[in-house]
Order: C-alpha cells, then structure tokens, then sequence
C-alpha cells in the first residue's frame, strides 16, 4: 500500500469487507433518520410554540448552515486524520441534538438542534460516505457509490415516517421519536468505533499544512461539477417539501396528520432510494438526464398542486423531487468513486455537498419569506419556476460536457 492511501486492511475475507461495508452504510442511515425526523413535528411546534413560516424555513436553513460549515473541514480532516477521530464527534452531535429536540421548549432550542444536527450530517455526507467506500475496496467502488447513496436516503425517509407514525397514534410523540433515534444512534456510535477504518499513512508535514477550503484535484473538478448541477437542484426540491411541505398541507390543502405529512416525505426519499436501484446499471450521462427531468417535472406538479389545491399532485411533486435527487445524487457520487483518488475522496464529497446545499438552504429560506409576504400561491410558484429553469440550464450544460468526455 502506497504511502498516501486510506489504510484499510487489506486481508480480510470478501465476507468480512462486505459486512463492514454494510455497517458502515448502517451509520449514514442512522444520522440521516435524524436529520427529516422533525419535518411531521414542525406543525406541533408551530402551534405550541408559535412561529411563522418564515421562522420555520430559518430553523430549517441553521441546519443546512451548520452543514455546510462542517463539510468546508471535516473532508479535509477525515482524509488527513482518518475517519474515526472525523466520525464519532459527529454522531456525539447528533446525540446532544436527540436531547435538545425531546426537550424543546423554545424555537432557540430547536435552532441549537438543527444546527448540531446540520454538524452530524456534515460529518456524515463526507467521512461516513468515504468510509463506505473504503471497506467496499477498489473491486466494489461502484456498488459502495450505490449503497452510500441508498443508505443516504433510506434514512432521510425512515426518519419521518417514524416521527409522524408516533405523531398520529401518540398524544406527546416528541419524547418517545428522539429516545428511540438516541439509542440507534448509540449503538452506531459503538460500530463506528469498532469499524477497521485505520488512520492513512501520509508524511508528517501534511498533517501540519493549514486547512483549506474543500477543493478537488484539477483533473476531478469537471465529475464534481457535473454531480452538484443535477444533485444541487434535486435537494433542493427535496428540501423545499422538508421544510414546508407540511405547512402547505396544512394551510392549502387542510391536511393536518403528522401520518401525511411524514409519509409524504418518507414516499419521496423511498422513490430516491427506488430510482437508484432502477437506474444503477446505466451510465452517468442517463442517471443525469433522467435526474434534470425528474426535478423539473416536479416543480411544474408543485404549480399545479399549488394552484389547483391538490393534494395528490403535491404528493406527485415530491416523489419526483426525491427521484431528481436520488438520480443526481448517484451519478455524482459514482463519478467520485471511479476517478477520485481514495485520499481526496471525502474532500470531493464535501465539495459536492457543498454545492448541492447551498441553494437546498438559501431558495426554500427566502420562499418561506415570500410566502410570508405575498402569499402561499406566490411564493410558492415563484420557487417553483426558478427551480426548474436552473435545473434546465445546469442539467444540459452538464450532459453536454459528459457527452464529450464519454462517461
């Protein structure tokens, strides 16, 4: 093993390498049940805490903040440090904010929640996601990009449809939801531990280099680039129906059931989960075009839901905006994992999801305000449109340059 790589024990069976990578993909799986478990709750602490949808949409954005902060370090750190010492903070953070969420008695509460929150899951998408990747081994780099990405949003959907299960059936469900995610996070907290992820062997000076921000060798910036301009627009459809999804139920459509609204969000990262597995034998080029497809189809049903107070075609919206994402989200992740060196790998994570969050924190924040201001049919349909016309123009500029470049 050169000096420069991720030290993985390279004598283990292909049964062990499979079983830790799978355990690996349990822990992305278990932060990320944490992360939308609190979108069928949001509406229990409108009304016991009373805060707009303005409000709502900064508590959410403080999440995405806390993310992106996370991910312009931990990628370096897990890639200069090893995973572990990156890891187990993060899930730490999760724990803490399980507390925080059981207990919150104020919207500065939930804001200090969502932001360690938003730490964990930066942790996750970078050092948790590279460590899947690692145990799979240079013979199942495709297969790791796939499960990653599953686990990703396997857990994304579990959270809510937990969350707004116990909603329905139980009179004070906050308690019983975030006491079950803090022990699932406990146990992952001990795989992470016991996980063979050693510390990469790397000359002394480079651990004594300043932090940087996130970047990507030269030769890699075009694969990054082309996932952030499908994935980028899908989370950020998949992030508007997060945050708001279950107040435009509630107040357009007059659909108050926790049960809905964490079935809606779970339905559509079951579709992201659903469409990777359809899609895993295609090329890149397909998983994007179908991705910007999926994306823009989903904000012209969210007009229409909008403005024609359906339900079902709000539902629609959000199982296309969960495939657009699942789709963006493989097809960059995978180019990661063919062309990026396993020492750079959870910094070109990082800078993807760096990408991607960015607009999923700043367009459903400002709609929120908008919506605020002018109205829910305005707001919005002004979302709507915008979303879709990025997803058109970064979608065929990125299908052009892998076109040409043959991936």
């Amino acid at each position: 093993m050169s000096s420069s790589s991720i030290a993985v024990p390279s004598c283990g069976t292909p049964a062990r390498i499979t079983t830790d990578m799978w355990r690996a993909a349990g822990m992305v799986t278990a932060v990320f049940m944490l992360s939308n478990s609190p979108t069928p709750l949001y509406v229990v602490w409108q009304r016991t805490l009373g805060f707009s949808s303005g409000t709502l949409t900064v508590i959410f954005a403080l999440y995405i903040a806390g993310l992106l902060g996370t991910l312009l370090v931990a990628g370096q750190l897990s890639d200069r440090y090893g995973r572990k010492p990156v890891l187990l903070p993060g899930i730490a953070a999760a724990l803490v904010a399980c507390g925080l969420f059981a207990c919150a008695s104020s919207t500065a509460m939930l804001a200090v929640a969502r932001l360690l929150t938003g730490i964990a899951v930066g942790v996750i998408v970078s050092a948790g996601m590279a460590s899947v990747a690692d145990l799979g081994g240079s013979a199942r780099k495709r297969d790791a990009a796939l499960l990653a990405s599953v686990a990703m949003v396997l857990g994304a959907g579990l959270g809510p449809l937990l969350a707004g299960g116990a909603g329905q059936v139980l009179a004070h469900p906050v308690m019983t939801v975030f006491g079950f995610e803090a022990v699932v996070l406990l146990s992952v907290f001990v795989i992470a531990w016991r996980l063979p992820l050693a510390r990469p062997a790397k000359p002394h000076d480079s651990e004594t280099a300043p932090l940087h921000l996130p970047s990507v060798p030269a030769q890699n910036r075009r694969h990054v680039a082309s996932g952030i301009g499908v994935f980028g627009p899908g989370i950020t459809a998949t992030s508007f129906v997060l945050a708001l999804g279950p107040s435009l139920l509630a107040r357009l459509l007059d659909v108050r059931s926790p049960l809905v609204a964490g079935g809606m969000a779970c339905a559509m990262f079951l579709t992201a989960t659903g469409v990777q597995f359809a899609a895993r034998r295609h090329s890149v080029r397909t998983l994007f075009l179908a991705g910007t497809a999926a994306t823009t189809l989903s904000m012209g049903a969210l007009c229409a839901a909008v403005h024609a107070s359906s339900a079902p075609l709000l539902v629609i919206a959000a199982l296309l905006a969960g495939a657009g994402q699942g789709l963006g989200q493989l097809g960059g992740l995978t180019l990661i994992s063919l062309h990026v060196l396993d020492t750079r790998r959870a910094e070109a994570n990082a800078v993807m999801n760096l990408g991607g969050y960015m607009p999923a924190g700043l367009l459903p924040v400002m709609t929120g305000y908008a919506i605020d201001a002018f109205g829910l049919a305005t707001g919005a349909t002004a979302f709507a449109v915008t979303l879709a016309l990025i997803a058109l123009g970064s979608g065929s500029l990125v299908f052009r340059s892998l076109a040409r470049s043959g991936n």
